[in-house]
């Protein structure tokens, strides 16, 4: 059985991108419900309902385990998905999410507990990242920033236009004074340079695709029995609920290289 990665869009290609450089013997599929890009300005219902279809059809391709990269599924979506549809659907299969990677590297990194966050409407809205780095850090100061205007751009290959929104939307955290930066949005690695220039040497940035991987050799050395019923043929499937004219122009602008897309319709 496979690894089944998931992301709103394209974005989550830079997860995949990590899993497949760091754990490259385990056989892996990409979904990316890009004919419903964005998550991050939908309600919770409508989130959660895409989501489990998404996570459905992962398992109807034999995957075995599912890490949910985008960050707003993460926020809306994944702790119902592991407390309710698991056990009543898929007891025996496992979904996991980036939020809690991100926020516990968030707090190991950060020297003064003053985090700022960058991510979509959604997953600002649902305070999730603040939940979970308070619970590791009570005395942390956590400031969130929403910034809507990313994932079409990255998704659309105009990062050309990304340099004076991103300094609109970073101002307010470096005005918090923050030393962290956790980038809380898959698509948002593809502006680390960008966001680097803006932030400065002296803020670390947390991102996704840095530390999921070396969480994911964590947890199958913690879980054996899920462990040992993965495939090593190191093989890579990349399906997409819409694939548009500019799909692998695009892909490959993130990726780094061509991406063989397949065209798959969420049941």
């Amino acid at each position: 059985m496979k690894i089944g990665v998931f992301d709103s869009g394209l974005g989550g290609l830079i997860v995949a991108h990590g899993l497949v450089r760091s754990l490259p013997e385990y056989d892996y599929v990409y979904l990316g419900d890009t004919a419903r890009v964005p998550y991050g300005n939908r309600g919770q219902e409508t989130i959660y309902a895409f989501t489990r279809e998404a996570v459905e059809q992962l398992f109807a391709l034999d995957c075995a385990l599912v890490i949910i990269a985008c960050n707003t599924a993460s926020a809306e979506a994944l702790r119902r998905i592991q407390q309710e549809y698991l056990p009543q659907y898929f007891p025996d299969r496992r979904v996991l999410g980036v939020l809690i990677p991100a926020a516990e590297e968030a707090v190991r990194v950060s020297r003064t507990k003053r985090i700022g966050v960058l991510a979509t409407t959604g997953t600002v809205a649902s305070l999730a990242y603040e939940r979970e780095i308070k619970k590791l850090a009570p005395e942390a100061t956590v400031r969130q920033q929403a910034a809507p205007l990313l994932v079409p751009l990255v998704e659309n290959n105009a990062l050309k236009y990304a340099p004076p929104i991103l300094h609109d939307y970073l101002t307010p955290l470096l005005a918090a004074d923050i030393d962290t930066l956790v980038l809380g949005c898959t698509h948002y690695p593809y502006l680390s340079t960008e966001i680097r220039s803006i932030v400065g040497d002296s803020v670390a940035i947390v991102s996704a695709d840095e530390i999921v991987p070396a969480k994911l050799r964590d947890y199958l050395v913690r879980h054996p029995e899920i462990a040992s019923r993965l495939s090593k043929n190191a093989t890579r499937r990349y399906v997409l609920t819409d694939i548009a004219p500019s799909t692998e122009s695009v892909a490959t602008a993130l990726f780094g290289e061509p991406v063989p897309f397949e065209p798959i319709i969420i049941a």
